[in-house]
């Protein structure tokens, strides 16, 4: 049964109206900056909060309809839903907390911890059935409450910035087996999130919220590819530059020119990723159609290289090896000139 919901909540500033669905067996990463709208939404799918306008239904079961006037509790949802602090009850053993949705409908005990123990089981945590939480790492509390959320068979999955509280090695290995669990899961799933890794490794399709709307959606190779604002080329990488085509050239709405290796026409974006950019001291002799002044704002190092944001005609950012960096003596504030080839350039319609 497929997820849909159309729904608006006034928050603050702006409103939320986010229209999204999501198929069975599908995995719909929400992705935004914070404040974007992105919890508000998963919170109304969840029955915490109802819309002040719209619909939320799973095939034809409605949960919200704010113009017939319901508006399904959570406890009568068939949903799961996986925390970013697991949430798990500390007074409770790990098989009481997965079997606690299971007896809160009315199953049996003895019925609800068999159940339980067969998603520990299945989640690699059969012989932990007896701890408290305490005793979990933050990956096995983590995997805990997936299968919390899991046991009772819910229509659709909510994960809410499940990886984001695990630490840099745990959440690779959290990742990988909440990615193979999510492809043997028949419901729909959606994943809210701010970390782009998270959503290009678990998704089949990614929605980009910003000041509460949808700005782009695809799969997570076409948003990465073709990002339509600074939003998500920042996340991605990328300098992302509007102008018109002309030709083999690109007229730059904010002023400059950049060349392509194609001709195109209209209002076009220009992408250029920051390994395709070439920092000098002096301006390189030869021919490169792209070359422009700059000055270098600031410095970050990304394991063995450093990413230079600068500032000039082209906006861009550079990543350069540590030792040219160093050999180079950049700075923030170093007069710098840049250059991309034509053919690294990226070039789509807006």
């Amino acid at each position: 049964m497929t997820l849909t919901a159309a729904v608006e909540v006034p928050r603050g500033a702006f409103t939320v109206a986010l229209d999204v669905a999501v198929a069975p067996g599908e995995v719909l990463a929400v992705l935004g900056p914070n404040g974007a709208g992105k919890s508000t939404l998963l919170r109304v799918l969840a029955g915490l909060l109802p819309p002040d306008g719209g619909r939320v239904a799973v095939g034809d079961d409605v949960w919200d309809d704010v113009a017939a006037g319901v508006h399904v509790p959570a406890h009568e949802r068939r949903l799961g839903m996986v925390f970013q602090d697991h949430l798990l009850f500390p007074h409770l053993s790990v098989t009481e907390n997965v079997a606690f949705g299971l007896r809160t409908r009315g199953v049996r005990r003895a019925e609800a911890r068999a159940a339980a123990r067969g998603w520990l089981a299945r989640v690699g945590l059969g012989e932990m059935g007896d701890r408290r939480p305490a005793q979990l790492s933050g990956g096995q509390a983590q995997r805990a409450a997936l299968a919390r959320a899991l046991v009772g068979d819910p229509a659709v999955l909510l994960l809410d910035e499940p990886l984001s509280a695990l630490d840099a090695r745990t959440r690779l290995t959290v990742r990988a087996e909440l990615r193979h669990h999510l492809a043997d899961y028949p419901g729909s799933t959606v994943l809210v999130t701010h970390d782009p890794v998270d959503a290009m490794a678990l998704a089949d399709r990614v929605v980009v919220v910003e000041d509460g709307r949808v700005v782009q959606e695809g799969t997570p190779a076409e948003v990465s590819r073709h990002p339509r604002t600074d939003y998500v080329a920042r996340l991605v990488g990328l300098s992302l530059l509007p102008g018109t085509a002309e030709g083999t050239g690109v007229r730059l709405d904010g002023g400059g020119r950049v060349a392509v290796a194609e001709a195109a026409s209209g209002p076009v974006f220009v992408a250029v990723r920051p390994e395709s950019v070439a920092l000098y001291l002096a301006r390189p002799e030869g021919s490169p159609r792209n070359v422009w002044p700059a000055r270098l704002v600031s410095a970050t190092p990304h394991g063995a290289t450093v990413r230079c944001e600068l500032d000039g005609e082209v906006p861009l950012v550079a990543d350069v090896t540590a030792t040219a960096f160093a050999e180079l003596g950049l700075a923030p504030g170093v007069a710098v000139w840049a250059t991309v080839k034509a053919s690294e350039v990226a070039v789509y319609a807006r």
